[in-house]
């Protein structure tokens, strides 16, 4: 049984090492379904499933840190059952320290089924010196990363503007969501994100390509657990 935890700066390539390091182990990746399951054990309903990580986690203003005033994030839903067994529900706001911690909730979870892997949520830090988890770093220079994302928002959303513009609106972007999971993991677990002693393994995708990076790390895997067996080996035995 083995977690694969999954830190990436924006742009780096991180997602899709994720998700090809996914197909070459069988290995699911940590989604929604794990913050319902962590959810429904917490008593709130399925239909208001918060997905509270740093890619979703915004600043707070000057004056709310100030005053630490708490921040509500979303409006779920609890159900509640009477005596008699008539079911309602009741709404109420869901407060970033709230969301935080049913998210921690659903990584334990994830950690204790194992064989998954986690994107970005602070899993570096939440389980750490855990047996069984592999911690990774994905990053790489700044130019190929802004490179990267000029090509993901000329496909996604179309966009045909001058380079330089193109240019400015992904290093933007790059800079916002860095320091968005910065600031992420700095406040609710009070770490540097990029401190190297939370990790196995540093990655630069400057240097090795998406296939080669997951290739790695799969075969750290299989040395971690050399029962692990990957989609090609499936193949072959069938």
């Amino acid at each position: 049984m083995t977690i694969i935890t999954i830190s990436r700066q924006f742009g780096s390539g991180g997602d899709e090492i994720a998700n090809r390091l996914s197909a070459l182990l069988n290995y699911p990746c940590f989604d929604k379904s794990m913050v319902a399951k962590a959810a429904q054990e917490a008593g709130l309903s399925e239909q208001e499933i918060i997905d509270y990580s740093e890619d979703s986690h915004k600043v707070r203003t000057f004056f709310d840190r100030l005053f630490n005033r708490p921040l509500p994030v979303a409006s779920v839903r609890v159900w509640r059952e009477s005596l008699d067994g008539v079911r309602t529900n009741e709404e109420y706001e869901l407060s970033e320290n709230s969301a935080v911690a049913l998210m921690q909730k659903a990584i334990q979870m994830a950690y204790q089924e194992g064989n998954m892997i986690i994107v970005g949520r602070g899993g570096q830090a939440l389980l750490k010196g855990r047996p069984d988890v592999l911690h990774l770093r994905i990053i790489a220079p700044l130019e190929d990363r802004i490179q990267h994302l000029k090509e993901q928002l000329k496909e996604s959303r179309q966009i045909y503007q001058a380079d330089l513009e193109l240019r400015r609106l992904a290093q933007d972007q790059i800079i916002e969501r860095d320091n968005i999971s910065a600031d992420y993991l700095k406040r609710f677990y009070h770490i540097d994100w990029d401190d190297p002693s939370y990790y196995h393994l540093i990655i630069n995708t400057g240097m090795l390509s998406i296939e080669q990076a997951a290739e790695m790390i799969a075969a750290l895997v299989r040395q971690f657990h050399p029962q692990t067996e990957t989609n090609n080996e499936l193949l072959v035995n069938t």
